[in-house]
């Protein structure tokens, strides 16, 4: 709650190395936009899935800096951010180079930490509509800032009626949507993870990391999804949300495996921050 928020110890919704973000580093994030971030729910001083977003953030440093990221130095950073706070908050951590120079990106290897807060919106926000799109996101495995590929096809989907994009890739594979993984329930009630280029979100992984439900990883087309029982996407910020349509293909509402992958994720302990 953004009241809540207001207890930071420093009193700024964000800081840089621990300090307050100038805008001056504002400013070189957002000409240059290269770096990469990870985003995630704190409830009262905990995170579930913590130990995946510190191995998230040290994979993406070393793929797009070439250097190994401090984590005990960025979760003091993390720590201090959020000293004081209790209930719910979004947390963001960017990890740029304010020194960044475009024309000599290869000289960018000193990466700064970056904290956000925000409100933390509800767990399960209502069903989602999604329109396909072809498209391959650049360096899928990798939460890069690059955004702007994928906020165009949102974009475009919602001008089409719908709330987001899902992403086909040439082949005609589904991979993921706008900002979350996507999963399906065939129609013997078995979870099945599209195999494809995807970002490997961490409330995915988590759950995949469940003995139940039944969970596979397998190719699924665009002709498949007229033959899934229920569909739905993941990330820290909706947990598990239902896909309500897919193109003209309408998905139920509810689905009692649904039901038990929310369970089950809500049973997941957060790690203490």
């Amino acid at each position: 709650m953004l009241g809540q928020l207001t207890g930071c110890k420093t009193g700024s919704m964000a800081e840089l190395n621990g300090k307050p973000v100038s805008l001056e580093d504002l400013e070189r994030l957002a000409l240059t936009n290269y770096g990469h971030f990870t985003s995630m729910r704190m409830e009262d001083g905990t995170i579930r899935g913590l130990s995946l977003h510190m191995d998230r953030l040290a994979r993406d440093c070393r793929i797009v800096f070439g250097v190994e990221l401090d984590r005990e130095q960025t979760l003091k950073y993390i720590r201090q951010a959020a000293e004081g706070l209790t209930g719910v908050a979004g947390l963001r951590v960017t990890v740029f180079d304010p020194a960044i120079d475009m024309g000599r990106p290869s000289e960018a290897q000193d990466p700064h930490i970056l904290v956000n807060l925000r409100p933390g919106g509800e767990m399960s926000p209502p069903p989602l509509t999604a329109k396909t799109f072809p498209f391959t996101r650049d360096s899928a495995e990798v939460k890069h800032i690059g955004l702007h590929p994928q906020l165009r096809l949102r974009r475009e989907a919602q001008l089409a009626g719908f709330d987001d994009a899902v992403f086909v890739e040439p082949d005609g594979r589904v991979s993921e949507g706008g900002t979350w993984n996507l999963g399906f329930i065939d129609q013997d009630g078995t979870v099945v993870w599209p195999e494809a280029p995807v970002l490997p979100g961490t409330v995915m992984l988590l759950l995949r990391s469940l003995d139940a439900p039944r969970q596979i990883t397998a190719p699924v087309s665009l002709a498949d999804i007229p033959n899934m029982a229920a569909a739905f996407a993941t990330n820290t910020t909706i947990g598990v949300r239902t896909v309500s349509a897919i193109d003209d293909v309408q998905f139920p509402q509810d689905h009692p495996v649904l039901a038990e992958l929310r369970t089950a994720y809500a049973g997941i302990p957060g790690e203490r921050l």
